[in-house]
């Protein structure tokens, strides 16, 4: 997948343990390859962001795990169960992936898709006014 990297992104990562680089870079593989226009950008100081006509996801390492918070208003199924928190979260839920655990790759790739069609649309508030 060839995509423009912010450096500001890599050096967020590089600054990570090994296993939680890991999960960021799949993570960061995941989200350029459901549209070949997100792009990346750090917001809120550090946070990497990954947009496209709104907010797909952030990733924040944690000490034990690293949270992928899914901007979605909380409209996009999760049929998979992959959602760990912010089940009633009006703007974002999160998914924790701890060390050695693996990513559901197929679902997070789905909600990611998901989740870019509805910022085309509108974003996920004007669908939730309309809904």
């Amino acid at each position: 997948m060839t995509y423009v990297a912010d450096p500001r992104v890599d050096a967020y990562i590089g600054a990570l343990p090994d296993w939680q680089q890991a999960i960021c870079r799949e993570v960061r593989e995941l989200v350029h390859a459901a549209d070949s226009d997100v792009a990346e950008t750090i917001k809120r100081t550090r946070q990497p962001y990954f947009v496209l006509q709104g907010n797909i996801c952030a990733l924040l390492a944690a000490k034990d795990h690293v949270n992928i918070f899914l901007y979605d208003g909380a409209i996009v199924p999760d049929p998979d169960g992959i959602i760990t928190a912010g089940h009633n979260n009006k703007t974002a839920r999160t998914v924790a992936v701890r060390r050695d655990e693996t990513i559901n790759a197929p679902a997070l790739s789905t909600m990611f898709k998901q989740i870019i069609a509805n910022n085309r649309a509108g974003g996920w508030r004007s669908l939730k006014r309309e809904a």
